[in-house]
């Protein structure tokens, strides 16, 4: 009894991990995604449109998306010998605006604020700008980002489930800054 158990929350695992492209696939959750933000994702996003490298090059050349950054600040490893040199550089795609942490899953009410105001900030308030969310392959924080900015009205947002990785593999990149506003709300907001 015990092994099957065993066996058939082995099978549940699975199941919820499964890569996108597998035969199980992995189903959008109802809600946000508040498990850890890597890992197998859907194929699809309700109310988006999901976007391969050369979609997301042509949005850019015809329609100039406003581009999300959503992924994380790298953090200095912990190894690190005092005064030892860490220069971290974070690249993604040309034109895009970095907000780390907006893809968390459970953003508390300042936060969700900032956010609403960032990217209507960048949208110019238009409601049929073209957004295009990504942070690196297999993130659900873009996911997140996408749902949470249908949520919100926005009529053309373009998941780009390939990320970072997917664009550099054929296109340049540009080094990156956290967004100067995103980065200035209060530290209390970040991801709760």
């Amino acid at each position: 009894m015990l092994r099957l158990s065993i066996v058939a929350a082995a099978a549940v695992f699975l199941i919820a991990a499964a890569p996108a492209d597998s035969p199980v696939g992995v189903r959008e959750p109802d809600g946000y995604w508040q498990g850890a933000l890597h890992g197998y994702t859907p194929q699809t996003l309700a109310g988006a449109t999901v976007v391969d490298a050369g979609e997301v090059a042509k949005l850019i050349e015809v329609h100039k998306p406003v581009l999300l950054d959503v992924s994380e600040i790298d953090r200095k490893p912990a190894g690190l010998p005092p005064g030892g040199l860490w220069f971290p550089i974070h690249r993604n795609i040309p034109g895009s605006t970095w907000l780390p942490g907006s893809g968390e899953g459970d953003l508390d009410a300042a936060a969700q604020d900032a956010l609403k105001a960032r990217v209507a900030d960048l949208t110019g308030g238009d409601l049929e700008r073209p957004i295009v969310t990504y942070c690196h392959p297999d993130c659900w924080g873009s996911w997140n980002l996408g749902k949470r900015l249908v949520a919100l009205g926005y009529r053309k947002v373009h998941w780009f489930p390939q990320g970072i990785e997917g664009w550099q593999d054929g296109h340049d990149t540009a080094v990156s800054r956290p967004d100067a506003r995103w980065a200035a709300r209060p530290k209390s907001t970040v991801g709760q």
